[in-house]
């Protein structure tokens, strides 16, 4: 019950404030950040992306799986 307490509660704050205001390009002294460049400059780096995929895949490997049922603890 206390759960659906604090997620009502989280919804409706959510829903009742305003979104922050975004920041407009070159609000600070007219200089361009790095990613407004890369961007500007229209490069695609999709062998990037697709390495850095990979490696977010190759951390599943990190896991190990338990048999914990949540009441016993795992031994070491």
């Amino acid at each position: 019950m206390r759960i659906r307490w604090t997620a009502a509660f989280l919804v409706a704050a959510t829903l009742a404030s305003t979104p922050a205001p975004a920041q407009t390009p070159n609000e600070k002294g007219g200089v361009s950040t790095e990613t407004q460049e890369r961007q500007k400059s229209g490069k695609s780096d999709l062998v990037w992306n697709l390495i850095g995929c990979l490696g977010l895949i190759g951390l599943t490997g990190i896991w190990r799986s338990s048999d914990n049922d949540g009441y016993t603890n795992d031994p070491i």
